[in-house]
């Protein structure tokens, strides 16, 4: 291909509820660096923010007959207009999201999330693609151009551990109840799940209920429990008097309204739908109960993520700790690190302890109650039930995570894994990993080998 001049379908996807000027300043760059390798581009050169533009540019672009698709992610977007476009052309797929740099402020593109995700949902659907996570003005565009895809499908490994120790963890996993509340957003194949193959792989049980009844509890919670939970959180949290009152009361009251669906239904861990309903429907956010759910080992995943729940239950069995789900935000081989981060739900128990944690408000949607702390150093594990490309699988890393200023706002860590960065980066994409992985801190990797085995589930080490 080299040397040929090809046209090529431009299509960048972005949210508005992201640093929108930020985003089109990276948009422009990528522009520039498309065009100056002298092929022909067609499509729109403004952020695609939602499923009509987008559908409209892709029409515009068929008719041109493009030799390759490249989708700009932008920001954070999730996986539903991707796998439409993947549908649409049969011409090869190419993905450029964009890194960020770690001001300590807002996550203000999270596009690495959205490649993950993209990642994914492409796996699942066994479509090949080649991709780059640079930001601007970074050599090595050709190589996304090149014709052979550079996604390698990782091949998951049976497990050789013992399988002894896992039986244990296993068998007590077996009558584990996780409570579904909500369905999860469109576009989140990394949250979906078959109920029945769960139960055969862990004997673990998932119960659906509807946010209404969640919300429901949260607003008949008597007056003196959630005075009681304000009085008890403001003991190792500051500045809870800085956030909107009645955001922060409602918000503390789902803290109450979970506690009494565990108390009446005997869950073990939850999967909520977290967004956009708790603010744009209740009013106040679920992301600090669920750092609280956490800290009293009854792990919440958001997003509805009931395989990230059931991982979270596995995790926390093998460590005998309280377990955080994490999203991997960047990895940057120039310092060879990963960012790890979630809103504000880490247990507060992995905080810094040289730093206060503080109350704060959700980035995107301006609501407490959020957690806010880097996290504490020392070996971590990381481990996710996964169902990358449609394959039950252990996916698991180790790494260590380090003494930095937090990364973003909510609660982060930088942690530098066994694989360089960049290594890293490559198998992320290649295994088609969800965008949620359990994180304990300690080294529980043979256990979790063991309980692979016993499970029958094959393994992939990142």
């Amino acid at each position: 291909m080299s040397g040929e001049t090809l046209t090529l379908g431009v299509l960048p996807l972005g949210r508005p509820t992201f640093d929108v000027a930020f985003a089109e300043e990276m948009l422009a760059g990528m522009m520039a660096d498309l065009k100056a390798t002298g092929h022909h581009l067609v499509g729109p050169e403004k952020l695609l923010m939602d499923a009509a533009s987008t559908e409209a540019a892709m029409a515009d672009i068929k008719v041109k007959n493009p030799d390759r698709i490249i989708i700009l992610q932008v920001t954070f977007t999730d996986a539903a207009m991707t796998c439409r476009i993947a549908d649409a052309f049969a011409e090869p797929l190419s993905i450029w999201a964009v890194p960020e740099p770690r001001l300590g402020g807002r996550l203000r593109l999270n596009a690495f999330c959205g490649l993950n995700l993209a990642s994914h949902a492409l796996g699942l659907r066994d479509r090949l693609f080649s991709w780059r996570y640079a930001a601007p003005h970074t050599p090595g565009i050709e190589t996304m151009l090149a014709e052979t895809p550079m996604v390698v499908p990782l091949v998951p490994e049976a497990s050789q551990a013992d399988p002894s120790a896992g039986a244990t963890l296993l068998a007590g996993l077996s009558g584990k109840s996780i409570a579904r509340i909500g369905a999860h957003p469109d576009g989140f194949d990394t949250c979906a799940y078959d109920s029945a193959e769960l139960a055969r792989l862990t004997g673990m049980k998932v119960s659906g209920f509807e946010l209404p009844e969640l919300f429901a509890r949260a607003r008949s919670t008597p007056e003196s429990a959630a005075r009681a939970l304000k009085a008890e959180v403001g003991d190792h949290l500051s500045g809870m008097d800085k956030v909107d009152q009645a955001e922060l009361d409602r918000s503390l009251r789902l803290k109450l309204a979970l506690d009494g669906m565990k108390a009446d239904g005997g869950f073990d861990a939850f999967a909520i739908r977290c967004w956009p309903e708790t603010f744009t429907e209740y009013g106040g956010a679920v992301c600090g109960p669920a750092s609280m759910m956490g800290e009293g080992r009854v792990p919440c995943a958001c997003e509805a993520d009931v395989y990230g729940a059931a991982t979270q239950l596995l995790l926390q069995a093998a460590s005998d700790q309280p377990v955080f789900l994490v999203d991997l935000v960047d990895l940057d081989a120039s310092d060879d690190t990963g960012v790890v981060w979630h809103c504000g739900q880490a247990p507060v128990s992995m905080a810094d302890p040289d730093v206060v944690a503080r109350a704060t408000i959700h980035t995107n949607r301006k609501m407490p109650l959020l957690f806010e702390f880097p996290l504490k150093p020392g070996p971590v594990t990381f481990v996710r039930l996964s169902q990358a490309r449609g394959q039950q699988s252990l996916i698991i890393a180790r790494g260590e995570m380090l003494k930095r200023e937090m990364a973003f706002t909510g609660t982060s860590g930088v942690v530098k894994f066994e694989r360089p960065a960049q290594q890293m980066l490559e198998r992320v994409i290649d295994s088609g990993l969800e965008h949620h992985m359990a994180l304990a801190y300690g080294d529980h990797v043979a256990a979790l080998e063991s309980f692979a085995a016993a499970a029958g589930l094959p393994v992939v080490h990142l």
